[in-house]
């Protein structure tokens, strides 16, 4: 699982952050909840340099409380102002907003010095593709300012967005890295779907997930599927899974694509449970 991916328009957006840089006041930095760490470009540090910036993780009602609680403590205890964002609810703007506006109270009170009042204060927004980002545009603009799906990849551009509270928003497609390195980060971000899973051998990933998931917590699958699990085979568990399901071809042999992809489906949203893939202490 060692992939090489680094599509044109992951150049374009890392260009495209570097030269808008200077154009904003504050960065909001994107990460899914469940892979805090697999979910951070490494570029992004070094592309971001001192700007202010916001830790908002994501889709944080998909990750265990545990594990939210334990990284906003790590975030946090490293400067930067840390909130959740639930997938597709609106509670945590007005927050954001509130975060927003105290880090700029230092620069603001200059421009009031000078003599520059009711500036907009000027956002951009980045992170991995499938991170989130549009939803959470949306829900800041309360309404559909830009395109959302489920698929990575569904902003192409760079595009401004006029929110409430004189905010503008530089929204840009995602960016991941050159290349994934580390085995566990490239199966992470493709359990989360981060990666499209054309690229991906999904028998074998839903099968890695469910090593993982015995690993975490057996009950998981055993309560969700109505199944004991085998901890020590998870293909077998795959395959008694499978037959609770249904999922039998007419040769009566596993159907291995079918259980995969409902699988990958239950665990991303939530329906194995709220799990947290990373925590900050390993």
């Amino acid at each position: 699982m060692n992939i090489n991916w680094f599509p044109g328009h992951m150049k374009k957006t890392r260009e495209l952050i570097q030269k808008n840089l200077k154009l904003v006041d504050i960065v909001y930095e994107v990460i899914d909840a469940r892979i805090p760490v697999s979910s951070r470009n490494p570029e992004i540090d070094q592309l971001v340099q001192s700007k202010p910036r916001v830790i908002i993780m994501n889709k944080a009602d998909l990750a265990s409380e545990t594990g939210n609680a334990a990284w906003k403590r790590y975030f946090e205890k490293q400067g930067y102002p840390t909130l959740f964002m639930e997938q597709n609810k609106t509670k945590s703007v007005k927050k954001l907003i509130q975060v927003t506006e105290k880090a700029m109270g230092d620069k603001r009170a200059k421009q009031l010095e000078k003599g520059i009042v009711n500036r907009p204060i000027r956002i951009m927004i980045v992170g991995i593709p499938n991170a989130g980002k549009s939803t959470i545009i949306n829900a800041l603009a309360k309404r559909k300012s830009t395109q959302t799906g489920n698929r990575p990849g569904v902003t192409k551009g760079k595009q401004w967005v006029k929110l409430a509270n004189n905010l503008e928003l530089l929204d840009t497609p995602g960016i991941l890295w050159p290349k994934f390195e580390d085995e566990e980060v490239a199966k992470h971000l493709a359990f989360t779907g981060a990666i499209r899973d054309e690229i991906m051998d999904t028998e074998t990933l839903a099968l890695r997930l469910i090593e993982r998931l015995i690993l975490i917590d057996p009950m998981y699958l055993e309560e969700r599927y109505k199944v004991e699990v085998n901890v020590d085979n998870g293909l077998d568990t795959m395959e008694i899974i499978a037959r609770k399901r249904g999922c039998i071809m007419k040769s009566r042999e596993i159907d291995y694509t079918r259980i995969a992809h409902i699988i990958l489906d239950e665990f991303r949203r939530a329906i194995i449970g709220r799990i947290t893939l990373e925590f900050p202490e390993k």
